[in-house]
């Protein structure tokens, strides 16, 4: 009986005599990868998503025994570097690492924008982290709760504000979901990065922002802002202190959570996703990678290709509602 090897080399050696490309699946078995993995990530560096990134690459390296680079094409609502990687080779060598503004959002608030369909051009990998984001408020408001930060909203009709990293983004539908289980208005305010969110809501300039709890967590700890909920389901490990929203009498089934996820081009060979993921999947039960993303905010938690896809699926539905229901468009 043939060894697998002898097998293996026995379909390429056949395929070259015949004058026939091997079949992708038996080259991406064989060699898989022979040269530097590239990850693309949609953001600029230094960014959660960015550090997230550097931190898995490291612990890939040794385990596809290639170098695994990160490369940032960062611009269009992370949308840049999401149609780099499509348009690349689908071949393994070319990722991306995507939240779900890539991959579940952007469809639904820049339809006429769009240079590529998720479901159609990405192959999910796996999930890597999901980010449940923390809602501050400005400490001089009268609200320790989120049943009294519901009562002032009442009190006070169309007064709160709120801050979001940008136009159609996790924090900005956070909030909008918000309003339309309270049935409160809020009047949203963009920003770019969570620096400015912050400093802005600890100033009085905006009454409460919705922000990653890595980015919070200085703020939270000196007084400058005051936690009051987090926008997972259920509490965060991560803040176990910090209520969810959900707990809230009239939100309950409130969550609304950001996550990254790593994706390959459409056409890129099942062996080479499936190897990927098993990669990844082992990567993520390394302790101390796992501390360092939650130290960022990310609860590590790992899906094969198809769960994965089965998510971003019932995650893109989800979202367009709360779009739709919003009027969510690129101009408010």
């Amino acid at each position: 009986m043939l060894t697998r090897r002898r097998f293996t080399a026995r379909a390429l050696g056949t395929a070259a005599l015949l004058g026939v490309a091997a079949p992708a699946a038996v080259l991406a078995q064989a060699a898989y990868p022979t040269k530097p993995v590239t990850i693309v990530v949609p953001f600029s560096p230094g960014g959660g998503v960015d550090v997230m990134t550097r931190l898995l690459a490291e612990k890939l390296r040794p385990l596809l025994g290639q170098v695994v680079n990160v490369e940032n094409k960062a611009g269009g609502s992370g949308m840049i570097g999401a149609v780099a990687a499509v348009r690349a080779p689908a071949d393994g060598y070319t990722l991306l690492m995507a939240t779900a503004g890539e991959t579940a959002i952007n469809p639904h608030v820049y339809k006429a924008k769009m240079q590529y369909a998720p479901e159609k051009d990405l192959a999910p990998i796996s999930l890597v982290v999901k980010v449940p984001n923390v809602l501050v408020v400005n400490p001089a408001l009268p609200i320790k709760s989120t049943a009294e930060l519901l009562a002032y909203a009442k009190a006070h009709p169309g007064k709160l504000s709120y801050g979001s990293s940008g136009i159609g983004n996790p924090q900005h539908l956070a909030g909008e979901l918000l309003a339309r289980m309270s049935a409160q208005k809020l009047t949203h305010v963009p920003y770019r990065g969570a620096s400015n969110q912050l400093t802005d809501t600890a100033g009085g300039s905006v009454d409460m922002t919705f922000v990653s709890l890595a980015g919070a967590r200085p703020f939270m700890k000196d007084g400058r802002v005051r936690a009051i909920a987090m926008t997972s389901p259920k509490r965060s490990p991560l803040a176990p202190d910090v209520p969810a929203l959900a707990e809230t009498k009239g939100l309950e089934g409130y969550a609304l959570e950001n996550w990254f996820g790593l994706f390959a081009p459409a056409a890129t060979p099942a062996a080479v996703i499936d190897k990927l993921n098993a990669a990844v999947a082992q990567a993520l039960k390394d302790p101390d990678l796992v501390k360092r993303l939650n130290e960022l905010g990310g609860e590590v938690s790992p899906l094969g290709p198809a769960p994965f896809k089965a998510f971003i699926q019932d995650e893109s539905r989800r979202f367009a509602r709360i779009v739709q229901d919003a009027n969510i468009t690129p101009e408010n």
